[in-house]
Parts: structure tokens; sequence; C-alpha cells
């Protein structure tokens, strides 16, 4: 057996045991994709909760809360600034979201229900108005997102067996 023989042996040996190793790296890092990706919906599951214990914690917040989807502006300041720092964090909340779906983080059924909860909340007049006062919160991008929602002229129903008008 010459050199070039040797040679020749030795790159297919480590062909041979390169391979099996770059297909278990690529399904660790597989593995690891999907269990950031879970962490990451469940921090945001977490926090979705946090921020509406305090509407069932808080009897006082959840008038102000029914009060300001029906007319922010009607609002006293004490009750706007209430309802102005909750209803921001639900749509900083939204917009997480919705940034974990355009880089494929949330599965599409999982963006379907937070789509379907902002849709009901911005449908209300107190939210719009809320939304045209404080969008520049927020990014371009889901500005224009939460815009096009509201361009749709969906009807408020969410709340409308708690007493709130379905009619703006």
């Amino acid at each position: 057996m010459n050199w070039v023989m040797l040679a020749a042996l030795g790159q297919l040996a480590a062909v041979l045991v390169g391979i099996p190793s770059l297909i278990y790296l690529a399904i660790q890092i597989r593995a690891q994709t999907t269990e950031r990706r879970q962490s990451a919906v469940n921090a945001l599951n977490v926090q979705w909760g946090d921020q509406t214990r305090g509407l069932h914690d808080s009897a006082e917040l959840s008038a102000i809360f029914l009060r300001g989807l029906q007319s922010f502006a009607d609002l006293d300041a004490v009750s706007k600034l209430r309802f102005s720092a909750f209803f921001n964090r639900l749509v900083n909340y939204f917009e997480g979201m919705y940034f974990a779906h355009c880089d494929h983080i949330l599965a599409h059924a999982s963006w379907g229900r937070v789509e379907r909860t902002m849709t009901d909340l911005i449908a209300y007049p107190g939210a719009q108005q809320w939304w045209e006062e404080r969008k520049h919160w927020h990014t371009v991008e889901f500005a224009r997102f939460v815009d096009t929602i509201i361009a749709m002229g969906v009807k408020p129903t969410a709340f409308s067996s708690y007493g709130l008008p379905t009619e703006s």
C-alpha cells in the first residue's frame, strides 16, 4: 500500500465518522430550537396570565377597563391613566406575540387565538381611541397590522354579555 492509498483511506474514514457527527449535531440543534420556541411561548403565556390577573383581582380596574373600551375619551384622568397602563401592557403582549409569529416561533394555530382576542378588543371604540393616541409607542410594522384590523370594521361583541353595547 502506498501513501496515496493511505491518504485516501484516511479521508474516507474521516467522512464516515464526520457524517454521523453532523447528523447528531443537526438533531441536537433542532431539539434546542424546539425547546427555545416552547419556552418563549410559555413565557408569553405567563405574561398574559399575569396581565389579565389584574382584571379578576380588582373590581375597580375591571370597571375602568369596561368603561374604557366603550370610550377612552370619557374617562377621568386617573381612569385614563389606569386604562392606558393596563391596555398598553396588553398591546405589548400582542406585539410580542405578533413578532414571535412572524419569526416562526409561535405556531399558526396559537397565533390565530391571539389575533382573534386582539381583534375582539380592538373592535371597541374606546380601544380605537386609545390606539390613535398611543400607536406611536409601538413599531411601525405592528401599528400597520393593528390599523388593518381596525379598518376591517369588526363589530365589538366580546363583552356584549357584560352589558357593553355592540354598536359604536
